[in-house]
């Protein structure tokens, strides 16, 4: 039940940055959904690996590189799902933040063990 719970508020995440960040385009709740799987998907399995592969590039920018490593994921999703555009690097790069900020802080409210 939690699990659903995090796919609908990533759906709505997702939509809510989607109004907010010019140059993000999702066309439907159901490619909404999608993209809120592919990126639990993605952050869970392929995140991880890039971290550790790039973590020089990390440790060296105090962490930033991070936000550009999730903008780059962000952007690969887009490729990937028809219905969900990003019109640039920094339209994923301002949508990124947008989500992790309002997940951070659905998280917060929603789960007060949960500590990021």
């Amino acid at each position: 039940m939690k699990l659903l719970w995090r796919w609908l508020i990533s759906t709505a995440v997702i939509m809510l940055t989607a109004y907010l960040v010019q140059g993000v385009h999702v066309r439907s709740l159901y490619i909404a959904f999608m993209i809120a799987v592919i990126l639990g998907l993605v952050n869970s399995l392929v995140r991880p690996v890039l971290v550790l592969l790039t973590l020089p590039l990390t440790i060296v920018s105090l962490g930033l590189f991070l936000l550009v490593l999730n903008a780059f994921l962000l952007w690969l999703i887009s490729w990937l799902i028809p219905g969900f555009d990003i019109d640039s690097f920094g339209a994923s790069v301002i949508a990124t933040l947008v989500i992790s900020i309002f997940s951070w802080f659905i998280n917060l409210i929603l789960d007060p063990k949960f500590k990021s």
